[in-house]
């Protein structure tokens, strides 16, 4: 069967794009071109093209390996988007223009930002990608950002491009680009403008740096879709629906939502036509959206891995593991400020999602990177519920379950693997401590951002000393059923 491509023929029940991809330039380079920024980004950038049309397509990079790029330019950048929920649709996305990667990926993806036609630099590459502290500082420790602090004219990580790109429009006479986060950061734009500045300076180009500040845009925006990692179901999937072989399929949600801060320094898609919504200030739908979805949602991935259920749509079905969800998001919606919207109607919509049995949504996915997802997610809400004397069970339940997961142990009694950047010192921290009383203090030395030490006193300090010796001694089943008796408030 041949390959999805741009001579494809449009065989099938897939849409198909609609219009001519190849007579509209790339005008993004979007850094870290994964599953989310493909069902996301590309796919509101794709209805924007169809409407309105414009040089808006886009050229991707991706900074880890070289299998985006295989599975994508041979394809001529067209992927099978597939959205389930009651019914099932599939499109054809050609927004994509090409893809760069490999050992070349720093020269190319510099050559592709400093040309004049490109006007916003987008970015998903996790918490994680970026080297940026939870403050929002220079991560001078960041593997990415030290090498490139080192080498900052052959850059390899997303500051050190965005840096460099901008050192050379600069010196060519362009004008600055829009660079724009789609990660979950908190703040997101401001900590990226603060670290590429930061980063400037470091590399001795303060007038590089003050005119960055004067020039360059760095919008704050809040991203919402739940897009599950490809299976071969997946390919199989956009095979039938395609007629055509498609290595790159993704499969997502119906639901979408993309909040952005309008600060453009060189003009943007009309990415309103797709449902986008611009705002002065996305701080509140931000809050919202990583204390209630994102923060329910490490919740049950945590305990979700030690109650044995693979995906989020197994915890859903379990009536007591989805009261402490349904639980959760009421303590959240309770710190959250400054939004006219119903959030009880917000967080049975989240719940709703989650139930979603055509979405299958790893725990195992979620439960990566705590170290870098907990503070935002669920420490920030806990010291600001602990302060104002609102519910706060929910939140040492999920501290809690985030402790027990990094203490299993496999069969034989060996620790099991953390993926997370702190993994190593984690599983330090869990080796030697001889129990529970004596692990608390030392994650919380190890990461305070996660576990406060405001958080270990008192009522909330008991109350998850209980939780993590439960879990351990009863098992998270016991535990959970338990929870969802409890009257928590």
């Amino acid at each position: 069967m041949n390959r999805l491509s741009a001579s494809a023929l449009s065989v099938g029940t897939a849409a198909w794009p609609r219009y001519r991809p190849e007579e509209h330039r790339a005008g993004i380079v979007h850094l870290g071109l994964g599953n989310f920024a493909r069902a996301h980004l590309l796919a509101y950038t794709d209805e924007v093209l169809a409407r309105r049309g414009g040089d808006w397509r886009i050229i991707g990079v991706s900074l880890r390996g070289t299998s985006v790029a295989e599975a994508l330019n041979p394809q001529d950048g067209r992927y099978t988007l597939i959205t389930r929920g009651q019914e099932t649709h599939a499109q054809v996305i050609g927004t994509l223009k090409h893809v760069i990667a490999g050992t070349r990926m720093a020269s190319c993806a510099l050559a592709a930002m400093t040309r004049p036609a490109c006007r916003i630099v987008s970015i998903t590459v996790t918490e994680k990608g970026y080297g940026i502290t939870s403050e929002g500082a220079l991560d001078r420790t960041h593997p990415a950002v030290a090498a490139d602090l080192e080498s900052p004219a052959v850059p390899g990580g997303v500051i050190g491009l965005i840096v460099a790109a901008l050192a050379a429009r600069r010196a060519a006479g362009l004008p600055a680009f829009t660079v724009l986060s789609c990660d979950n950061l908190s703040h997101n734009g401001q900590k990226l403008r603060r670290a590429v500045l930061e980063f400037a300076a470091a590399t001795q180009q303060d007038a590089l740096a003050g005119w960055i500040a004067a020039n360059a845009t760095f919008p704050s925006t809040m991203v919402d879709r739940i897009t599950p990692a490809s299976t071969r179901e997946t390919l199989g999937a956009a095979q039938a629906l395609t007629g055509h072989e498609d290595l790159a399929a993704v499969e997502t949600e119906p639901f979408h939502q993309w909040v952005i801060e309008d600060t453009f320094a060189a003009g943007r898609p009309e990415w309103e036509l797709a449902g986008a919504l611009f705002v002065a200030d996305v701080a509140p739908y931000e809050q919202m959206k990583l204390r209630m979805l994102n923060g329910a949602h490490s919740m049950l991935a945590y305990s979700g891995q030690l109650s044995g259920k693979a995906y989020v749509r197994d915890v859903m079905a379990d009536p007591a593991h989805a009261a402490l969800v349904r639980r959760h998001l009421k303590a959240a919606a309770a710190t959250v400020r400054g939004l006219a919207l119903d959030l009880d109607v917000y967080a049975a919509a989240l719940a709703e999602r989650f139930v979603n049995p055509s979405i299958a949504h790893a725990t195992a996915q979620i439960a990566m990177d705590g170290t870098q997802k907990l503070p935002q997610r669920i420490a920030a809400p806990a010291c600001e519920a602990l302060e104002a004397g609102t519910p706060v069970r929910p939140f040492a339940f999920a501290l809690a379950s985030w402790v027990a997961y990094l203490a299993r142990r496999d069969a034989c009694g060996a620790p099991i693997r953390v993926d997370d950047p702190r993994a190593d010192a984690l599983r330090n921290a869990v080796a030697g401590a001889k129990d529970i009383a004596a692990l608390l203090p030392a994650l919380s030395a190890l990461c305070p951002d996660v576990l406060p030490p405001v958080l270990l006193n008192g009522e909330f300090g008991a109350s998850l000393a209980q939780l993590v010796e439960a879990i351990d001694s009863e098992g998270m089943a016991a535990v959970i059923a338990r929870e969802a008796m409890r009257d928590w408030e």
